[in-house]
């Protein structure tokens, strides 16, 4: 699978990070943010290739909160693909994976079908509104979830039983809460910068 997508080689042994951005954003969202927080990471952005009513998503949906799910799950398999090849290409040891909203959630989407790919998953304002089955190829991945404690998208019920689902399937999750909505506020990105431990840079 072909993305539109911006790449910023990094330095040798550097981390890969993916970002996926949210409905209506693009590849530049959080782009630039990613080499904020670990400088010298090799970073690959992704287009969504969904449009709905003008607005870029990475899988189809029939109303707030109701995916098509049999669109979402091909889409996750053409996205596992472009990040096998996109490993292959940079050839990093460690993949991180941050997503906010629908990029959270076709992240997570991968991550339920192939979680070898990615080592380190930040999920920012995710919702997955069913219950996935066990995946025991998740145990030991870290995982660091952001929410908003009146988030009408996300509803915070929906945020605690994935983070239950993969305690079960013993990933190592953190979740940070503010006290607003949907929006981004400044404590996650405190919170997605501790998550992102200076240990993964190169010459640490």
């Amino acid at each position: 699978m072909t993305y539109l997508a911006t790449r910023t080689s990094g330095a040798e042994d550097a981390p890969l990070v993916f970002t996926f951005h949210g409905t209506g954003g693009d590849e530049h969202q959080f782009h630039g943010l990613a080499s904020e927080l670990l400088p010298g990471a090799h970073v690959v952005s992704p287009r969504g290739d969904v449009s709905e009513l003008g607005a870029n998503r990475f899988f189809r949906r029939t109303g707030e909160g109701v995916y098509d799910m049999e669109d979402l799950w091909a889409r996750a398999s053409a996205m596992a693909a472009f990040i096998e090849a996109e490993k292959a290409r940079v050839g990093a040891d460690c993949t991180i994976g941050l997503g906010y909203s629908n990029g959270a959630n076709i992240l997570a989407a991968v991550a339920l079908i192939r979680p070898d790919l990615v080592d380190d998953l930040v999920l920012m304002h995710p919702l997955i509104p069913w219950a996935p089955e066990p995946q025991p190829g998740l145990k030991d991945t870290r995982v660091l979830i952001t929410a908003g404690e009146n988030d009408p998208i996300c509803p915070p019920p929906a945020t605690v039983a994935l983070e239950s689902y993969l305690r079960e399937q013993g990933a190592s999750v953190r979740t940070e809460w503010h006290p607003g909505g949907h929006e981004i506020r400044q404590s996650e990105l405190t919170a997605v910068q501790g998550f992102l431990s200076p240990e993964l840079l190169p010459g640490s």
